[in-house]
Order: structure tokens, then sequence, then C-alpha cells
């Protein structure tokens, strides 16, 4: 009985092409916004987990601040003496690397290049994860006498050189001659736009030195040890940083300490808010595509109550003319939600591929999507057919 019931409504539908894609259409929008979003969402997340854990997610940022209680006052910087302190005092911790850095010029030959130039140590590399493509780190005296040498990236090496091996030649940061020792691996743009290869490095000393005229450190990069408690470390920090800098008791702290897999956490709580939010418009879209199917069902009961009352009248009983209608209202519903998914994924692999973020479908959502829209028609179906399954047969054969 009910497979013949499947091929009459599948009839009915074939034989009213146009309003079966008109009723459809807003199942098959909603559905088709929930697999982009959620596809998206996916991609989205993989790429930026992705990128913390290139820069280490074991990593803690420590930056001088103001405090922001009734004794305001100005940003103290820290210089080597904190970091000393930090390697000695604080247990769990494996690197320390103080940097300080801004944006900077650079020029060879006469191609100018503006970039980010920081000072730093070898242990820079170490917490964030960067490996050579050639060359070689500061050695200890480069450091100690802060001799003028420097690390390019990829964007710095193919803007000044092209494809022209860099080792040994000298540039122009700033003021100040410095030779290129080394040339990092590329790690690519970040899902947020920056450019992780458009960078100098040179010796902490010789920036502070020779760049800026000062002793400051700007921040402070710590890699907690493998196996250790990062909210341990971070707490040690903070006692530490605080009698150092002599923070009285109940004051906030003039300085701030930041953890990066904090940071990932709090991207994907955004990312999930915003998907969440925007899916919910989504889900307002397959209400009103629910709506646009029980109007026209409301149209196919009217229009076909002369079929319904002979049906009646030879033997059907009311449930028989239920399941009509209530399936096929379904199988819109579904028919929708199939082609929701099909153009949504097909959009999808256009929009990830255009925004160069991987192409993350979920099986889950996709199941979850057709079955919704099914049971979307089921639904908002119910009304019409249990009115079309109580017409008075008498009443229906008389209908004009």
């Amino acid at each position: 009985m009910y497979w013949t019931i499947i091929q009459l409504s599948l009839r009915e539908l074939r034989a009213n092409k146009m309003r079966t894609i008109l009723t459809a259409l807003g199942i098959i929008i909603g559905v088709m916004a929930v697999i982009i979003l959620v596809t998206l969402g996916n991609g989205f997340t993989a790429q930026i987990t992705k990128e913390f854990e290139g820069i280490g997610q074991n990593l803690i940022f420590v930056s001088p601040d103001s405090n922001n209680g009734p004794n305001r006052a100005r940003v103290v910087p820290f210089d080597m003496r904190d970091v000393d302190a930090i390697r000695r005092g604080v247990p769990g911790i494996e690197f320390v690397a103080p940097s300080n850095g801004s944006g900077g010029r650079v020029v060879y030959g006469n191609v100018n290049h503006d970039t980010v130039v920081i000072g730093s140590t070898n242990e820079y590399f170490k917490v964030r994860l960067w490996v050579f493509e050639m060359g070689r780190e500061f050695t200890e005296g480069e450091l100690a006498a802060g001799k003028p040498v420097c690390i390019i990236g990829k964007t710095v090496r193919d803007t000044l050189f092209g494809a022209q091996n860099p080792l040994g030649l000298k540039i122009r940061v700033e003021n100040v001659s410095c030779e290129v020792i080394g040339l990092l691996a590329p790690k690519g743009q970040t899902t947020f736009g920056n450019d992780e290869d458009d960078r100098i490095l040179m010796p902490l000393r010789t920036y502070q030195r020779r760049i800026v005229g000062n002793s400051d450190v700007a921040t402070i990069q710590v890699a907690v040890a493998n196996g250790q408690d990062a909210q341990a470390v971070i707490d040690g920090l903070r006692s530490l940083l605080r009698q150092r800098r002599s923070v009285p008791e109940g004051e906030p702290d003039n300085f701030s300490i930041d953890q990066v897999s904090a940071f990932l956490g709090e991207v994907q709580n955004v990312l999930g808010i915003m998907t969440m939010f925007v899916g919910a418009i989504a889900f307002v879209s397959l209400i009103v595509g629910g709506i646009g199917i029980m109007n026209i069902m409301l149209v196919s009961v009217t229009e076909r109550t002369r079929e319904i009352g002979i049906r009646l009248a030879i033997g059907a009983q009311q449930k028989d003319v239920l399941w009509q209608f209530l399936i096929e209202a379904m199988i819109l519903g579904l028919l929708g939600g199939i082609a929701g998914i099909v153009i949504g994924l097909g959009l999808s692999v256009l929009i990830t591929g255009l925004m160069g973020v991987p192409f993350i479908p979920s099986i889950g959502i996709i199941v979850f999507a057709a079955v919704f829209s099914a049971l979307f028609g089921i639904v908002f179906g119910f009304f019409p057919a249990l009115r079309a399954s109580r017409l008075n047969p008498i009443e229906a054969l008389r209908y004009e």
C-alpha cells in the first residue's frame, strides 16, 4: 500500500514540476545554508587549529602592561634581568625567548620593502617551532656582541632577492648593514591575513643597540616543558613578576600573561557562536519552507477535492487519504533537503577553495539535514493531510 502511495505522490509532484520546485525552495535554501555554514566552520576551525599548532600550543606570551587600578602608571618594559629571573625561578619551563620588534624598512640594491624586524635569541626559533630552509642560527658570539647579522623569512627573500641565494649577502635594515645568515622555512599566511614569512630576525642586542637604542624587552615568550602543568607555570610567572615589579597586594598586574591554547579556545568558541547564530537564521528559512509546503498542500487538497471524494466513496479509509498527503509532503520536504545538500556541498567546495580553507563536510549534519527536511514535510503537511482525510465524501463529490 505504501509503495503505491509513494508512486501516486511522485506522479502528482511530477505533474506540477514548477510548483514543486518553488514549494521546496525554502527547504533547499535552509538546508543549503546549514551545509555551507557547518562546512566553512569546520574548515576555519581546522585551519586555525593547525596554525596554532604551528606556533606551539604550550606557548605563553608575557608582556608589560599598565595596570587598570587607581594608581595607573606608564608601561614599564621588561629587561634581561627579568628574563634571567624567569629562567632561574619558574619551574616547568623548557625555553624562554625575550624579544622586541617593530615595523622597519629593509633595502637591497634598489628594492625597498617594509617588513617586521624582530630582535631575539635562538630560543625564539624553538618556542615558535621555526625550522630553517637554509643557513644557520646565531652564534653565541653574535648574540653577546650584538653583531649585525640577520635571518629572513621567505616573503622578504622573494621580494629582495627573487630566486637568488641570499646567504652571505648584505641588506640594510633601517640604518644597519646586516649580513643574511639564514632563511626560515615558509609558514604562509594565517587565517587573519598575517604573513608569517614577512619578517627579519636579528640578535636581540643588535636590535636594542642599533635599531631602537635601548635595552627594553617587549615580550617574553615561554615554552612549557612537555608534561608540565601550564597553569602552574602561569601562576609561577605571575608571582615572580609581581614581586620583581613591586606590585602591591590587592593591585592588578602591570603585565599580561596569555596562553596560546586559551586563544585557540576563544577563537573556536567565537566560531561556534557565529555558526549557531547564522544557523538559527537558516532554521527560520526552513520554517518558512515548511509553511510553503503547508500552503501548497492545502491548495492541492482543494484542487483534488473530487478525487478525494471518489476515493472515499469507493471504499478508501480516512487513514489512506491521510497517508497519501502526508507521504506526498514528506517526499516534497526530502527532495528539497537532498537538493539543498547537493547544492550546499557544491558551493562549499567552491567557497572553501576561493578562501583557501580545508573542505571538511560533516556527515552527521548531512544526514541530519536530510532527516530533518523530511520531518519538516511531515510536520507541516500533517494539517492539510488531516483536512483531506476528514472531507465528507458526498460534499467532496459535489465540489466543482
